[in-house]
């Protein structure tokens, strides 16, 4: 289960991620980014209350980062130990800006 929760304010977007983001889950979030990233400059994401990423989960953010890429900035804060230690093992590190 995921909770997905959008903040927005302005050019600014907050995503607030709770549960699991796995092959179940990932699909609501790629289409709730979807409708929510034109005309964005700043995407953040908050994982404080993110339990669990799997390769599809990581698949999603890949694209946003890419969508990113051209109109902003995109970054992850309140990273847990496990699923920094996932973004360790895949090299998402050196791909993605996160902020613990």
């Amino acid at each position: 289960m995921l909770n997905i929760n959008k903040k927005l304010d302005g050019e600014k977007l907050a995503v607030v991620l709770e549960g699991r983001l796995d092959t179940t889950t990932s699909p609501n979030l790629e289409s709730e980014l979807r409708a929510s990233l034109d005309g964005i400059k700043e995407l953040v994401f908050d994982f404080k209350d993110l339990a669990y990423i799997s390769s599809a989960g990581l698949r999603v953010l890949l694209s946003a980062q890419k969508i990113m890429n051209k109109q902003g900035s995109m970054k992850i804060c309140n990273v847990n130990s496990d699923i920094m230690e996932i973004f360790d093992v895949t090299g998402f590190v050196d791909i993605l800006d996160i902020e613990q």
